[in-house]
């Protein structure tokens, strides 16, 4: 959203779709997007989580190493939309996002990627303000879609 409004251009935003580093020593799986194959949608959807560690997402305990992984690749994904976008917040939904131990571990992974490089308080010191969960939760895109319809 850019003052109040969707932000559109030549088409939709397709933020799933950006690269994050993939080393194939540390994550041999190639990815499920059937367009690019490791993009952040191809290693870090709920269907590329089953189908690497054969186990639906919502089944691995907090513990499993999966989560780090995952933390890791949405952490790249967002620090490309932060240094490109420079959002106020960042809104974090869906189906693989509902394992709320995910969040602490995507902020820390920003943190690490930036290095400090973005000198803002939001993301040094209130990052658990600036990454969160939507606030409807998973009915979000639901209210959002009959909100759009209604306009």
């Amino acid at each position: 959203m850019v003052n109040g409004q969707l932000l559109h251009g030549l088409l939709h935003p397709e933020m799933g779709h950006v690269f994050p580093p993939h080393d194939p020593t540390e994550d041999p799986f190639k990815g499920v997007c059937p367009y690019h194959g490791d993009c952040l949608e191809g290693l870090a959807s709920g269907p590329a989580l089953e189908q690497r560690w054969q186990e639906k997402a919502e089944n691995l305990g907090p513990d499993h190493p999966a989560w780090d992984l995952e933390a890791k690749y949405v952490a790249h994904g967002i620090v490309t939309q932060i240094y490109i976008l420079s959002p106020q917040r960042i809104i974090l939904g869906g189906g693989v996002m509902e394992q709320a131990h995910l969040f602490p571990k995507v902020r820390r992974h920003v943190q690490h990627i930036l290095n400090d490089y973005i000198q803002t308080r939001a993301i040094l010191k209130d990052i658990d303000h600036y990454i969160v969960p939507p606030g409807l939760g998973n009915r979000a895109g639901v209210l959002g879609a009959i909100a759009l319809a209604q306009r």
